[in-house]
């Protein structure tokens, strides 16, 4: 079996109608991830309804609803594979309603295409998408200046658009000379794999030779070993076996490991006798790796889902508080102190208090817009304090990013989501 390649997840993030599903689609046709006769398909259903544009963004958009509606809902997963990596592609969703989606798709991504329509340029959500996926830590981006059909292949609108998407960029601390800004055409194929006879002017890459240059995720080996536990087994004959996958680190046989917090909130050691993935036994396993691993010296209900494992000279850290910068995505009214949602980070589910709003950022520039806030709402972002209402382990993004992301969830949505910038450890 050849060596897979390199995994990367890519969200697709941009304002609504700005051509992402159609891009995304295009994609997954060029390279082969979707067969012609399917595209075909489309292509006759939609011209039917009398959307014959749609065509490439219905590979995407296979909710009914949304067919109809003409709008991306949900995320959709799916694979493409360019010579370098296989991709997963996160379809973040640019209408308003839907911004909850694409938190959910940037926290997970390693890289993004933000699609910037020419006609148009920057939009209210072009802002919005740029500031929260910084927030969320995607450090690699590519540029697609779409329609550019709609805009007569001008190349004076092109850079017109560039240096005002360019502007955004530089205020969340990208570096738009290391950003490719790529003309296209989702909907006619200008510039997606091959380069455009419409555009003359421009020498640059296609978006398939932009994806293929991005870098590989570094796999964070040198960070402390974080393993957060899915499941925990106790298969007879072999004793303990949890179940999850390696964030951070490496894990050995015979590492003296702890998994926090336990269920007294201190911890329960072991000593770790054997790996498994895929049901083949391994020596060591790396991030990215979904393991079984059997402990000796660890009673089964010492351990549960949302502990994390960790070497007892690095342990994870459990926190009696946190301080957390917050997007907040959707509430019916206004958050205020004292309000307990469920705090959702790897695979723990911990209600949490917010006992103190601290300021309230102004979400173009991430500057502090007030101090003290009463309350925050929907569109809001902020510095929040954070008291967990039981032990829960949590980490500084700045330290070990995997584990310094969360959503939060309440009343079955996505309230908000964020990361920790500093911890009061217990």
């Amino acid at each position: 079996m050849a060596a897979e390649k390199p995994h990367m997840n890519l969200a697709v993030i941009g304002h609504i109608d700005h051509g992402k599903s159609t891009l995304v689609g295009r994609l997954l046709f060029e390279t082969g991830a979707v067969p012609a006769h399917i595209i075909e398909q489309y292509r006759k259903e939609a011209e039917s309804k009398g959307k014959g544009s749609f065509e490439f963004a219905w590979v995407m958009d296979s909710l009914k609803e949304e067919r109809e509606r003409g709008i991306t809902i949900d995320i959709a997963h799916r694979r493409f594979d360019t010579d370098k990596f296989y991709f997963t592609v996160v379809d973040c969703p640019g209408h308003r309603d839907f911004v909850k989606n694409m938190i959910t798709g940037a926290s997970q991504a390693d890289a993004a295409i933000l699609v910037v329509a020419a006609p148009d340029g920057v939009m209210q959500q072009t802002r919005e998408h740029v500031f929260l996926s910084r927030t969320l830590g995607i450090t690699q981006l590519i540029v697609a200046v779409n329609k550019m059909d709609a805009a007569k292949y001008d190349q004076k609108r092109y850079e017109e658009v560039k240096t005002e998407v360019g502007n955004i960029l530089k205020m969340v601390g990208f570096k738009p000379d290391a950003i490719p800004f790529i003309p296209t055409s989702a909907f006619m194929g200008d510039n997606i794999s091959k380069h455009s006879e419409n555009t003359k002017w421009y020498n640059g890459v296609t978006i398939l030779e932009a994806l293929n240059n991005l870098k590989d995720p570094e796999k964070p080996t040198q960070l402390p070993l974080r393993v957060p536990i899915q499941d925990v087994y106790t298969i007879s004959g072999i004793g303990v076996v949890p179940v999850g996958r390696v964030e951070t680190g490496v894990m050995k046989k015979g590492d003296k490991v702890i998994f926090r917090p336990g269920n007294d909130g201190v911890g329960a050691t072991g000593e770790i006798k054997s790996i498994e993935m895929h049901h083949e036994e391994i020596s060591q396993a790396l991030p990215g790796d979904n393991i079984g691993f059997n402990v000796r010296g660890v009673d089964k209900n010492a351990i549960r889902r949302g502990d994390v494992c960790g070497h007892v000279d690095k342990q994870p850290t459990v926190a009696e508080e946190f301080k957390a910068q917050i997007v907040v995505l959707q509430h019916p009214s206004a958050i205020t102190a004292g309000y307990t949602p469920v705090f959702h980070c790897h695979t723990a589910q911990v209600a949490c208090t917010l006992t103190e709003i601290m300021a309230k950022l102004d979400p173009k520039t991430g500057g502090v817009k007030e101090q003290n806030p009463a309350f925050i709402k929907t569109g809001d972002a902020a510095i929040v304090m954070v008291r967990p209402t039981r032990p829960m382990v949590i980490e500084k993004v700045k330290e070990i990013p995997q584990l310094g992301r969360f959503a939060i969830r309440d009343m079955g949505q996505t309230i908000a989501a964020g990361v920790v910038m500093d911890i009061k450890a217990r």
